[in-house]
């Protein structure tokens, strides 16, 4: 079986409306996918889908050639399949630094028996979880505003947050919704550098964006959906040539 992930024939309906038809998509690992479709095309519930959010009426999900159609978001978290939110969902009480830190899994902090008698323990990995954390906060240019309360950051920087959260998790394959949304033209090109970065150091992305510039920059090959199908599919020169692409958008103005 080829591919990170595979989705096959994945169908969803609410009620007697079908949100997505017989949608299959492939990731492959080392890519760039991008995932694109005017407003309402299903992109949104296909990720959520692929992430264990919801469950597909029909169809299935596999991940590193292992089934996963029904497992909840963090076993698939556990397994190195991690989304971020378009919108952030910071913990704007705490700071920078300790959104990070709390984000990273399995801490030996976290059993009351590894408090008591294991603390030495427990302070070592905590140091390391810090450590790890200091050097993605300085990849993603956060730095400065380790000690900042996460409610206290701009709408673009939570971007940057959600995203180093999600890396503390180490993950096998990242899926962004809509990363450059609400992000100013000079931080979204940073973050789109950052991506590249990633993704040379050997990361996997799968994203959802409706900034056209930036998607067909930075994918390796697109999905369309349109009404809750696919439309086509292929590398991003071919894919804004083609004609139902283009009347898919027609008026958007985005293509």
């Amino acid at each position: 079986m080829n591919g990170l992930l595979q989705a096959r024939g994945i169908t969803k309906s609410f009620g007697g409306f079908q949100v997505l038809s017989n949608c299959s998509i492939q990731v492959e690992a080392g890519s760039i996918t991008g995932l694109i479709g005017p407003n309402g095309a299903g992109k949104s519930t296909l990720f959520s889908i692929l992430v264990g959010f919801m469950q597909p009426d029909h169809g299935e999900v596999f991940f590193m050639n292992e089934r996963v159609t029904g497992l909840y978001p963090y076993q698939l978290a556990q397994k190195g399949l991690v989304k971020t939110f378009q919108i952030p969902r910071e913990f704007g009480g705490l700071s920078v630094l300790d959104n990070m830190m709390v984000s990273y899994p399995c801490q030996k902090g976290e059993a009351l028996p590894k408090i008591w008698f294991g603390w030495k323990e427990v302070l070592g990995q905590e140091r390391e979880i810090q450590k790890r954390a200091e050097v993605i906060l300085d990849f993603l240019k956060l730095s400065h505003l380790k000690d900042e309360l996460a409610r206290n950051i701009s709408g673009g920087q939570k971007k940057l947050l959600e995203l180093g959260r999600a890396l503390m998790l180490e993950p096998d394959l990242l899926l962004l919704d809509e990363p450059f949304a609400g992000v100013n033209p000079n931080l979204a090109l940073d973050l789109m550098e950052m991506v590249k970065e990633l993704k040379r150091q050997g990361r996997t992305f799968c994203i959802i964006e409706h900034n056209m510039g930036a998607i067909m920059a930075l994918s390796d090959i697109i999905y369309v959906l349109s009404e809750g199908e696919l439309l086509t599919s292929g590398p991003p020169d071919v894919v804004q040539r083609d004609q139902r692409v283009l009347d898919a958008y027609l008026g958007m103005g985005i293509i």
